[in-house]
């Protein structure tokens, strides 16, 4: 894969400069944390040589300084929400990040409850938190927020709330999801330690739209294609504009709620610290590009792959057309089509002239594999055969799985199982090379070339199972589907 972004620079300069944030103020800056920390795959597919987990390792940096608040809605409890990445609550999604912190010797100091107007679901959980030894606060529903600044900025509005006890200079607030409510948080305890004489900060630390790139840079268009669900626009900053002359781009949430956020500032502290919603974030990404050319090549192959993810959420079932509408439109933004994409290509190409489903792999030094599906094998299974075998130096010709290895996996499958497709998932062909593997030196080289894959692009003629799907994504492929449901 080739390099467009310096991890190395951008672990340095960040934590640097969240240090030069925090002594702008009395010693103490809450640090609202956007997007994800673990696995920031978004992030590290536009900028390759951004780490998914850059963001973590940075905040390493600080961690003699820092301590962790996770903030969760009541309303969200009680709905049961689900993070669709992983497939979990929201409330187990609050347990497992305390853990993965505290496994990486990060201090987690407590947990918010926000916008809570005495959910049952919420009561229950904070008992759970109770039971487990976890500290947690309630920060209540305020009529009129957030423009009822003098309400809000009272102790009948942030003052009401409870206190979050910290002992650190900085407090990184975060959650499982957006909308969680963690700017409240940020801004109740502003409220709450000026009034025990403590004049805090506060600063937003998200990674996209890239504030010092150009608005049409095709990294921002791929982070607009990225949340078209929650219609986020990209937008110059009208205010960072008319205060310093200088073009800086923001997106328009931040933007629409910057007068309000000031007046919040300006019934907190008598004045407002920043003169824009650039200036109150503290993102060095975009001083870390190394090879433009190699993130706007990345992110033009997002922006495609965020359109075939919603076409098959079209295909599953979704009302999305409207997303399917705005991600086209930024394919004109972008000056792109699918065809761009150069495995969607080799894909459709070798469908129309197999007349079988296809799929196809680029790899690492741009050649690109091909394959279709047959009585045996799917088609995104023989591809990573094809592949592999590639890799390994094999002759295509050369069936490294025996058909005697193969017909009594479908035969359980169709028997026992009651499957009606015979055809071997990836999962089932990487379990048959595991096996013969070790009597069979092709099939034990083949396995070998599996962490080769990393980074590679994939397509597919047709919507693969969640079996296939995770396969690849464990694999650290981008997969892309055609919008055909399996007959």
């Amino acid at each position: 894969m080739k390099i467009g972004f310096d991890n190395e620079k951008y672990l340095r300069i960040q934590s640097e400069h969240i240090k030069e944030r925090i002594a702008q103020f009395d010693g103490k800056l809450y640090l609202e944390l956007g997007g994800k920390l673990f696995d920031d795959h978004h992030a590290s597919r536009v900028l390759p040589g951004f780490k998914p987990d850059s963001k973590l390792r940075m905040l390493a940096h600080l961690r003699s300084q820092l301590e962790i608040v996770i903030v969760i809605s009541a309303d969200d409890i009680e709905k049961n929400k689900v993070r669709s990445d992983l497939g979990i609550t929201y409330d187990e999604d609050v347990l497992r990040l305390r853990d993965e912190f505290m496994s990486r010797d990060f201090m987690v100091g407590s947990v918010v409850i926000t916008h809570y107007n005495g959910q049952h679901a919420a009561d229950l959980f904070r008992n759970r938190l109770e039971r487990m030894g976890i500290k947690s606060y309630i920060h209540y529903l305020i009529d009129g927020y957030p423009h009822n600044v003098e309400l809000i900025a009272s102790d009948n509005g942030f003052g009401k709330n409870d206190y979050v006890e910290t002992t650190q200079p900085l407090v990184i607030v975060t959650a499982p999801g957006p909308g969680s409510g963690k700017m409240a948080v940020c801004l109740s305890q502003l409220y709450n330690e000026n009034k025990r004489g403590i004049r805090a900060g506060y600063a937003k630390f998200e990674t996209f739209p890239v504030w010092n790139l150009p608005l049409k840079h095709p990294v921002n268009i791929a982070y607009e294609a990225a949340t078209t669900d929650l219609n986020d626009v990209n937008m110059i900053d009208p205010f960072h504009l008319e205060a310093y002359d200088k073009i800086a781009v923001n997106y328009n949430r931040d933007i629409e709620f910057f007068p309000v956020l000031n007046a919040l500032f300006e019934g907190i502290y008598g004045d407002n610290p920043y003169k824009s919603p650039t200036d109150m974030g503290v993102n060095m990404v975009g001083f870390c590009i190394c090879d433009d050319e190699v993130c706007c090549q990345a992110s033009r192959e997002e922006i495609i792959r965020r359109y075939y993810d919603a076409t098959n959420k079209m295909a599953d079932g979704a009302d999305n057309e409207n997303e399917i509408n705005k991600i086209l439109m930024l394919f004109n933004q972008a000056k792109i089509t699918t065809a761009y994409r150069r495995v969607t290509v080799a894909a459709e190409t070798r469908r129309e002239m197999s007349g079988h489903t296809s799929s196809a792999i680029e790899l690492e030094d741009g050649s690109i594999i091909t394959a279709t599906s047959s009585p045996l094998l799917g088609c995104s299974a023989a591809l990573l055969l094809n592949a592999t075998k590639h890799l390994a130096g094999i002759a295509h010709e050369i069936k490294i799985i025996p058909q005697s290895v193969i017909e009594p996996i479908q035969n359980t499958k169709i028997e026992y199982l009651g499957a009606k497709n015979p055809r071997l998932h990836t999962d089932e062909v990487l379990v048959a090379l595991s096996v013969v593997s070790e009597n069979d030196d092709n099939c034990r080289l083949a396995l070998e070339q599996l962490p080769k894959l990393r980074g590679c692009q994939v397509h597919s003629t047709v919507m693969l199972s969640e079996v296939d799907r995770k396969i690849f994504k464990k694999l650290g492929c981008g997969l892309t589907c055609d919008p055909v449901r399996k007959k």
